[in-house]
């Protein structure tokens, strides 16, 4: 089979910076073709037109045009006319996209079907923010899914929440993220550093980072010799207008607690692995998600996980078999939890194991690819 994924991002140094959904197409690509099937990321938005390959991988980019009040139409008819010449030349039978923001909303191509996946849309994630969504990224993204050939969900959650936010039924395959837990094994010559707390990802408001302060300011209280790591790039934060969220952490923290606060800013995504293999249990205090990957790369590596329990959490893990689940906002709950980890190690192992046993039974990438090659070859009999 020959899948395309039409995307605004992709890890990879030509396409620029890339969050958990360019992760998590890499992942189910790099299955795909291990399976040997053939892959194409078709990654829009590029500065330059241009088409290369990566292990197996093809990978084109995509310049947007650029026409004052017409780019966003005429950009969507330059995909559309990729996507049907690449379906024409026998290079393409099933293309699939995210949600985000609904690129595919005036791409109708003549008879390659079309997939949309939720990652989680712009509609979605202002709603778990509690905050506005822009009616052009809404009105895209509801036309998008009502113009697609078939219809993913990475959680359950989602696709519940999308429905109703955009007034929809629309019938979800639910297909979860997945890694390949060969490259997130436990690491045993990285030596695991006794009551060290990691927190991995971006540092912005969504993802609790407001909330991990005052968690940590109650573990350091009961356990003088807790230390927090962080790693991620700043952001912004949207409520207060603060160009950093570091610097809006940091006033949060005890005069105490900020000594034991360790801020690292962005690492090459080869260096996590050390960063998850030193970690005594691993933190996400997170508001805002669809199915975090960050989540099996630390249950991947056996690390026992203490992550909010809002709404698609239950999906990834079961609290209190493979790490805790608690309310961001409850936060001598949320340190108390950190705390039994830190300090019983016997549990602290089980869960790792436990969280690595259901990566690789649940969450392996081959069984993602299998899964999705299957969704995708149901739509391409329909439309022959």
């Amino acid at each position: 089979m020959q899948i395309a994924f039409l995307t605004p991002e992709y890890p990879h140094a030509q396409t620029g910076t890339a969050g958990g959904i360019g992760t998590s197409i890499k992942n189910l690509a790099e299955s795909l073709i291990a399976l040997g099937h053939s892959v194409r990321i078709l990654v829009y938005g590029q500065k330059v037109d241009a088409v290369f390959e990566v292990d197996g991988i093809v990978i084109q980019q995509i310049k947007n045009v650029k026409i004052k009040g017409l780019s966003w139409y005429l950009t969507r008819k330059k995909l559309q006319r990729i996507i049907d010449g690449l379906y024409d030349d026998q290079l393409l039978d099933v293309v699939e996209t995210p949600d985000w923001t609904g690129i595919t909303s005036f791409i109708q191509p003549k008879k390659c079907p079309v997939v949309v996946k939720l990652n989680g849309s712009d509609t979605y994630f202002c709603h778990l923010d509690g905050r506005p969504v822009k009616w052009w990224n809404r009105f895209h993204e509801k036309r998008a899914l009502q113009k697609s050939d078939g219809h993913i969900s990475v959680s359950k959650f989602t696709a519940e929440v999308t429905n109703q936010l955009f007034g929809l039924s629309v019938s979800f395959t639910i297909i979860p993220n997945g890694i390949n837990p060969k490259k997130f094994q436990s690491d045993t010559e990285v030596r695991k550093i006794p009551n060290t707390i990691l927190y991995f990802g971006t540092l912005i408001r969504k993802k609790g980072m407001l909330e991990l302060p005052l968690i940590f300011n109650q573990v350091v209280a009961k356990n003088p010799n807790a230390r927090l790591v962080l790693v991620g790039r700043d952001a912004s934060d949207i409520a207060t207008g603060s160009s950093s969220t570091w610097r809006l952490m940091q006033n949060l923290f005890s005069s105490e607690a900020l000594k034991h606060v360790r801020y690292l800013g962005g690492v090459p995504y080869e260096e996590i692995r050390t960063h998850i293999a030193q970690a005594s249990v691993c933190v996400f205090p997170t508001f805002a998600e669809a199915f975090p990957v960050s989540w099996l790369e630390a249950m991947a590596m056996e690390k026992a996980i203490v992550a909010s329990n809002i709404g698609w959490a239950p999906e990834v893990l079961s609290s209190g078999n493979e790490g805790f689940l608690v309310a961001p906002k409850s936060h001598e709950a949320y340190a108390n939890a950190i705390l039994e980890l830190l300090e019983n190690d016997i549990l602290n192992t089980t869960f790792g194991q436990n969280a690595a046993h259901k990566v690789r039974q649940v969450f392996a990438n081959a069984l993602i690819a299998e899964q999705s090659l299957s969704f995708y070859q149901t739509l391409i009999d329909k439309k022959k």
